[in-house]
Formats: structure tokens, sequence, C-alpha cells
């Protein structure tokens, strides 16, 4: 009886198949990002490193950033990625990683009336 192979292990042979494919390295980052946060971090790093101009990295490298309790290294991510969205006119993701930024840096007061 076959068993069909776990979503990670289907992400794990494409990543064998083509360590250089940005959507699955981001694919695998994603996949660890709750159980294995070390390892999810190191596959951003790479996208970092390899693929800078991958915008939907940026956002989600600095939570986890955040979340491993290095807010500096989070604000560096953070600041690189809104000028790598808005040059790649990524306003949308711009304006999410701004958000995150401000509210790292105590900037995203609400009126709570």
């Amino acid at each position: 009886m076959e068993t069909t192979p776990s979503r990670l292990q289907q992400l794990l042979a494409f990543y064998q198949d083509d360590p250089a494919d940005p959507f699955t390295i981001y694919a695998l980052a994603t996949e660890y990002r709750t159980t294995e946060p070390i390892r999810a971090m190191e596959y951003y790093q790479k996208l970092l490193d390899e693929h800078p101009e991958y915008v939907g990295t940026y956002y989600h490298a600095g939570k986890m950033l955040q979340q491993l309790g290095k807010p500096d290294e989070a604000e560096k991510v953070y600041r690189t990625g809104l000028t790598v969205a808005r040059r790649a006119g990524q306003l949308h993701a711009a304006s999410e990683i701004q958000q995150a930024l401000n509210q790292l840096l105590g900037l995203d007061y609400e009126d709570d009336e």
C-alpha cells in the first residue's frame, strides 16, 4: 500500500531537484515556520543571501527574527525589504513591511476609542 508523500516531503524533493528555486526555498521556510523556527530562518537567510529580489521573504524573515529574539537584525531586514519592495513596485508588500517595522519600533500606535 503506497502512502502519499507529505507536503514537506514533496518540497524537500523539489528542493533536491532544484536547490536554487526561490519559490521552493520560501515554501520550505513557511513549512518549518511554526515547528522549527531556526530551520525556517535558515531557509529565509538563504533567500536573503541568494535571492534578494524575492520580496515575499522580507516580512516573514523579519517576523522570524523577532520571534528568535533578534530585533536589530529584524529591523535591518525590514528596512532592506522596504527598499526592495518599492524598487519592484510592490507597494502592498512595502506597506506590510512598513507596518511590521513600525510595530517593532513601537510606532504602531492606534486610538483605542
